[in-house]
């Protein structure tokens, strides 16, 4: 029976605060950059890494909207950050996103897409070498908004799950179509399941086994104002599913993210951009508990993935930015505590003006540690950002002086830094800043697991409330380290 279940979303928002570094962060810097815009000056939407040549460095496909018909737009890795340009596909009309893997299951990626501007799905097989094969397009009942991939009809394929809207026929679906994949990289006839018994179109759509009996369920968003949602339709294991529960949310997102962000691995949760970023957490049943939000200024996408190594998941959170509040697009990093709760961000900007409407992982440095590269749809700009941090700081609060007298000194507050690579953290310089001061047991450099200590002190020379930083230059990165310091002088 479906129940509605009403939004935690209009609770009071957890404060995220936009900080340019914070301490136990993975580290991340900005590589390189790359224009992905079309021929024609069309806007790159979407894309999806993956390795397209079978050289063991991560790709990227570009989805470009070129207004009267679609773009695919290949880019190789060169295994350090950096892409050269591929082979270029016109496809589809509308298409927005697309999604990779093995259709075959012979190890060749290839690689399905939407198209919002006719009533087909399109399939383009991998060559393996970084080329596809022409685009063959199947029939859906309506336009296309997203794909997912999962297998729904219990066969061990993979099978195409697609939301539907309205069709260029006049036709009014507003359901989930499931195609069945042959194994082949062919599919069969769309199989369709209505989404909600009201007037909502779903707009984005991810997969995952909500309630843990092994067969793959779907999650939906999408709505209009008042009525926006995310639906949970659980998988029949036929190709059907069953409209379960909707949760009333504040403003539709652009995606929804699944992973276990709690120690139980039986139960998967949810992530969303919407007005903020929004987490649910699974009960293993089908069911979630209410939305918990972490605020942020303009969020367009979230990617769920471990980016600091400590075996906890994180949240990525791209930030289009605002430009008439002199905000910088970018990415906010939350990291995960492991009981389905989040720190606050960590904010990484990229260029200026609009940007930073999408954002994807992957490992493209080749060290072990993911990486992120960041769209910017209205500059037709892509920009690398390394993940290189190796330097791990305990708290990884502030450290706050409180009061404090002018012309007095204050107790030291300590911090523990400890080498999480490798290899040798070299430190090249360890500063400051005015009106705070610092000492280190650390050196010149730290042996790979091993810690040291950071000693800070405030001394005001004027009243009023202090803030400064303490700036460390080390091998992990070419940006700065920076441990974040308060005080009031009075």
């Amino acid at each position: 029976m479906r129940q509605l279940i009403l939004g935690g979303c209009l609770a009071l928002a957890l404060a995220l605060t936009r900080i340019f570094s914070l301490p136990a962060h993975a580290q991340f810097e900005t590589r390189g950059s790359f224009f992905a815009a079309g021929a024609g000056g069309g806007d790159p939407y979407s894309m999806t890494v993956g390795d397209f040549n079978h050289d063991g460095k991560p790709d990227v496909a570009v989805i470009v909207d070129e207004r009267a018909t679609g773009t695919l737009k290949i880019f190789l890795g060169n295994g350090d950050g950096t892409f050269r340009m591929g082979a270029n596909y016109t496809v589809g009309l509308f298409p927005f996103y697309a999604v990779a893997a093995s259709l075959r299951n012979n190890g060749i990626l290839d690689l399905v897409f939407n198209d919002k501007l006719s009533d087909d799905i399109w399939v383009m097989l991998g060559n393996g070498d970084g080329t596809f094969q022409p685009a063959v397009p199947y029939a859906t009942t309506a336009e296309s908004y997203m794909v997912a991939l999962g297998d729904f009809t219990g066969k061990g394929n993979l099978d195409i799950v697609t939301i539907e809207g309205p069709s260029t026929q006049g036709v009014s679906c507003n359901c989930i179509e499931v195609l069945p994949g042959n194994g082949d990289g062919t599919f069969g006839v769309p199989i369709s399941t209505t989404t909600v018994p009201y007037n909502i179109d779903g707009f984005t759509v991810t997969v995952g086994d909500f309630n843990d009996d092994g067969k793959t369920d779907v999650a939906v968003s999408g709505g209009f104002f008042a009525t926006e949602q995310v639906d949970i339709l659980l998988g029949n294991g036929d190709g059907t599913l069953t409209p379960d529960v909707y949760y009333q949310i504040y403003a539709y997102p652009a995606n929804v993210a699944t992973g276990h962000f709690t120690s139980d691995k039986t139960k998967l949760d949810l992530a969303f951009p919407n007005e903020g970023t929004s987490v649910m957490l699974g009960n293993g049943d089908g069911t979630f508990q209410q939305p918990a939000p972490y605020n942020a200024s303009l969020p367009s996408w979230v990617v769920a993935e471990d980016m600091n190594g400590d075996g906890k998941i994180d949240l990525v959170v791209s930030d289009s930015g605002a430009p008439y509040q002199h905000a910088a697009p970018g990415v906010s990093v939350l990291n995960g505590n492991g009981d389905g709760t989040f720190q606050n961000a960590v904010f990484y900007p990229v260029g200026a003006g609009y940007g930073g409407q999408f954002v994807a992982a992957g490992d493209f440095n080749g060290d072990r540690r993911p990486d992120l590269l960041v769209l910017d749809s209205v500059h037709g700009y892509i920009t690398t950002l390394l993940n290189t941090g190796v330097a791990s700081f305990s708290p990884t609060t502030p450290l706050n002086f409180g009061k404090q007298t002018v012309g007095t000194n204050s107790n030291p507050q300590t911090v523990t830094l400890t080498n999480t690579g490798s290899t040798t953290l070299r430190i090249a310089s360890m500063k400051a800043s005015s009106e705070f001061a610092v000492t280190s047991t650390c050196g010149s450099s730290v042996a790979a697991g091993a810690k040291c200590t950071i000693s800070a002190t405030f001394s005001p020379t004027q009243k009023g409330a202090k803030q400064g930083t303490i700036t460390i230059n080390d091998s992990a990165s070419s940006k700065p380290q920076v441990i974040e310091l308060l005080g009031t002088g009075t």
